[in-house]
């Protein structure tokens, strides 16, 4: 990648001369074909930009899948519980700084761009929280710990989406999706499998793959070219009662948005009541201890990546080639509650194999054209991609700061460790959340 050098920065535009609109990351390749106005991005572009979302989601994803399961057996043994309450306090903290930092790196102006500038100070937060985990003393540093990750790598990942609004037309949304689907999905798999490898260092469980975050996000940052951003000009300051006002958007003004936001809550709700205990799982399924099934997480993850990078990578190309998204979106409800189910009722490791496939490939067609979706029917893009991409992103981070909390509520119902009933319920609320964008959304096909 190196040897790759930055485009030029381009001069700065006189003060008004051109909206805001005309930001934009990647040098064009030619016109989209699609009728948007905006120019399609170069492979370069694309390239680092999957690549930052690899190892953002590899820092992020393999903690919860299984590093922060390790820690909580080691602090505290025997309270399964504590692990939801961990992860959900760090959703939780994304939630409430999500549009703070949508609304400034709107505002910002910089010869770097809006979103550039960010991403190093974002990276240095997060490697500082993922010290914190490792070496924690007692759980409520543990708790401090992955907040202050979620709000340096968690934010970091907010600004490549608001990247993707900036800078893609309709006709690359679903490609790019698609291939950033890929990534993260990859990403949570292979970070896992390479924790599940180094758990007789904590610092090193946690800090190779804060690594690999690092690493991409920085590559973007140095790599990507960003237009100047000095000319921009607002109508009002940024004040704590704009701020309070941007948390919040116009429901009846921009239905589709709304609708497909309510769509996507819910099938994040279904996934993170399962994945948040997946480690406890298979635990349980198979009658191992927490420690010693490291590498059937491994195995596992192996069949997801697989499951993943064809849902998620053919999903994106073929909703651009057929213009199509909510289908697909529905599709992937239906594959994820499948799978579900089957996990649920599987008697053996063969059946939990299958159902992980189905389970992995339905999240990875939902993550991709979803996604793609979202660009679609994006309000004001121009001139608050930042602000909009956050509100969007509490679809996201809510259920994962709930779920958490509401998991336990399950699992007491068979005595504190009904995970078959949690898997089910899981299932069903995917279902009915592709459901949800399907009926609901009108503007996009």
């Amino acid at each position: 990648m190196s040897a790759v050098p930055p485009e030029p920065f381009p001069p700065p535009a006189p003060i008004a001369a051109e909206p805001v609109a005309t930001l934009t990351t990647a040098p064009p390749e030619s016109k989209d074909a699609g009728g948007d106005d905006r120019p399609r991005v170069n492979g370069r572009y694309i390239l680092l930009l999957v690549l930052a979302q690899f190892g953002l989601y590899a820092a992020i994803v393999a903690p919860m899948g299984y590093s922060l399961s390790v820690r909580v057996d080691q602090l505290a043994p025997d309270n399964e519980e504590i692990l939801g309450f961990v992860v959900g306090s760090g959703s939780l903290a994304l939630v409430l700084s999500g549009p703070v930092l949508g609304v400034l790196s709107d505002r910002t102006r910089s010869r770097l761009g809006r979103r550039r500038p960010w991403l190093p100070f974002t990276v240095a937060v997060g490697l500082l929280g993922f010290v914190c985990v490792a070496l924690a003393p007692s759980v409520p540093v543990l708790v401090l710990g992955w907040v202050v990750v979620q709000l340096g790598f968690g934010s970091a990942l907010a600004l490549l989406s608001s990247s993707m609004a900036d800078c893609l037309p309709e006709s690359q949304r679903g490609k790019v999706a698609g291939l950033a689907g890929v990534a993260q999905m990859a990403a949570s798999i292979i970070g896992v499998a390479i924790a599940s490898t180094l758990t007789s260092s904590n610092l090193l469980l946690f800090l190779v793959p804060a690594g690999l975050g690092a690493v991409g996000a920085l590559l973007f940052s140095l790599l990507v070219t960003e237009r100047d951003s000095r000319d921009l000009a607002f109508d009002d300051s940024v004040t704590a009662k704009l701020m309070l006002s941007k948390y919040v958007f116009p429901v009846r003004r921009y239905p589709d948005f709304a609708w497909n936001w309510l769509g996507r809550f819910v099938f994040m709700f279904g996934l993170t009541l399962a994945t948040t205990f997946t480690t406890f799982f298979f635990a349980d399924k198979l009658d191992k201890s927490v420690t010693d099934i490291g590498g059937l997480v491994a195995t596992v993850g192996a069949v997801g990546l697989v499951a993943t990078m064809g849902g998620a990578g053919v999903s994106g190309f073929l909703s651009d080639k057929l213009r199509n998204r909510r289908g697909f979106v529905f599709g992937a409800g239906i594959l994820f509650g499948l799978g579900a189910l089957t996990m649920a009722v599987a008697p053996d490791l063969t059946v939990l194999l299958v159902g992980s496939f189905l389970t992995n490939l339905g999240l990875g067609v939902f993550s991709a054209v979803d996604q793609a979706l979202v660009l679609d029917v994006l309000p004001e893009r121009d001139t608050e991609a930042g602000r909009y991409n956050a509100i969007n992103q509490f679809s996201t981070t809510v259920p994962q700061a709930a779920a958490p909390f509401a998991a336990p509520l399950v699992l007491a119902l068979g005595g504190g460790d009904n995970y078959p009933l949690l898997y089910i319920v899981s299932g069903a609320f995917a279902l009915v959340g592709g459901l949800i964008i399907l009926a609901r959304v009108k503007s996009v096909r």
